[in-house]
């Protein structure tokens, strides 16, 4: 399955858990935990809370950077749940895709009335 499909069906996926929550007004780990179940219930690998290690000048820095989900080990989900997007977020989920070396992140920021108004791509050479 490539990126964009994957994506189709994650905005798929957020929508239904920002719907069957209520909307925005919970914290942003329960809507990470509803969309991993979501997913998985879709047969898609999962993978929450990575480690991801930063590197500088050859040597490893001892605190790691954490990043919410990565799907079939190709796109990131960053899930947020404030009432504004800020840019940070997408300049984050674009250093996690660098590290990580893949291709495609989404900003999830299911704080918004309409969740699809806090979806936001992230692409790293896509």
């Amino acid at each position: 399955m490539t990126e964009d499909e994957l994506s189709h069906l994650i905005i798929g996926r957020a929508i239904e858990v920002h719907k069957t929550l209520g909307g925005p007004g919970l914290l942003e780990s329960v809507y990470e935990e509803a969309l991993a179940w979501e997913l998985k219930q879709m047969g898609l690998k999962v993978e929450r809370q990575i480690s991801v290690p930063i590197h500088y000048k050859n040597q490893k820095l001892g605190n790691p950077l954490y990043l919410d989900l990565i799907i079939n080990g190709q796109v990131i989900i960053e899930c947020k749940a404030t009432a504004e997007h800020n840019k940070i977020y997408e300049a984050q989920t674009l250093t996690y895709l660098r590290l990580m070396d893949l291709k495609l992140g989404l900003v999830i920021n299911f704080g918004q009335r309409v969740v699809k108004d806090g979806i936001h791509r992230v692409v790293n050479g896509l």
